[in-house]
């Protein structure tokens, strides 16, 4: 098949199917899902919540996990907004697209988060390397918190550290799920060079449907109700979502977004 015919919609479709059936198909993808969802279940039985954190298009991913109907209610969602909704920063601070690497941010949004001991921290980037994404890491494991990466290991392994420590997220993770994105994100090769039509978000959101659904199994094989929510738009769902959030009251945000 020639590259030309292979940018098309059905290039990506078909190409980009067959990397979700090789995730979803792989022993090890299983073993690593199977830990992850241990991870978020001891979480959860510790009256935990799973603090989600991602920069740029990983915050896809973030939105994905924390706050969304079928998914787990012990979710916040930690943004680079939170330093001025939170932090009381000045809205330009969010102007310079290189805020990301500036040290000492990760330190700033952990604090106005206050997690707790038992919170578990799930850091999602596709090249795992961004300064604030590492550091956070380091800040979380420093502190006694599990780290769940999902993070795609090709990037991250031909590319630079960008951190002073040397370390990358997957470096730092006790459980990483492989996006199986390729360098740079982009799946469909251009003729004369280049790519187009990123994969990440596509293959993040298996991992992490995969992770919540074997979470429930594994609270529902223990004889324990997994915390869910029902969408808000079905009646009687924004109440009953309102009840379970009680337990972690003060602890889940749910900003506009």
């Amino acid at each position: 098949m020639s590259v030309e015919s292979a940018v098309s919609a059905q290039g990506f479709a078909r190409e980009s199917r067959a990397v979700l059936d090789r995730i979803a198909g792989s022993e090890p993808v299983q073993e690593a899902v199977t830990r992850a969802a241990a991870l978020i279940a001891d979480c959860i039985r510790a009256d935990g919540v799973i603090q989600a954190f991602g920069t740029g298009h990983s915050q896809a991913l973030v939105l994905e996990l924390a706050g969304r109907a079928g998914g787990l209610v012990p979710t916040n969602r930690l943004s680079m907004a939170d330093l001025v909704l939170y932090g009381g920063a000045d809205p330009g601070t969010l102007d310079d697209p290189l805020l990301e690497r500036e040290p000492g941010i990760a330190e700033r949004l952990y604090e106005l988060a206050a997690p707790h001991p038992a919170d578990l921290f799930v850091i999602i980037s596709n090249s795992g390397v961004n300064n604030v994404i590492v550091e956070m890491a380091l800040h979380a494991k420093e502190r006694g918190h599990r780290i769940l990466a999902i993070t795609s290991l090709t990037h991250t392994r031909t590319v630079p550290a960008g951190h002073s420590s040397g370390r990358k997220l997957a470096d730092i993770a006790d459980v990483v799920l492989d996006n199986e994105a390729p360098t740079g994100d982009a799946l469909l090769e251009l003729p004369g060079g280049g790519a187009v039509c990123a994969l990440s978000t596509l293959t993040g959101v298996l991992l992490v449907q995969m992770t919540v659904a074997e979470t429930a199994a594994t609270l529902i094989a223990a004889g324990e109700r997994p915390p869910v929510y029902v969408s808000a738009n079905v009646p009687g769902g924004f109440e009953g979502n309102l009840e379970l959030e009680r337990r972690y009251a003060g602890r889940l945000r749910r900003p506009a977004s």
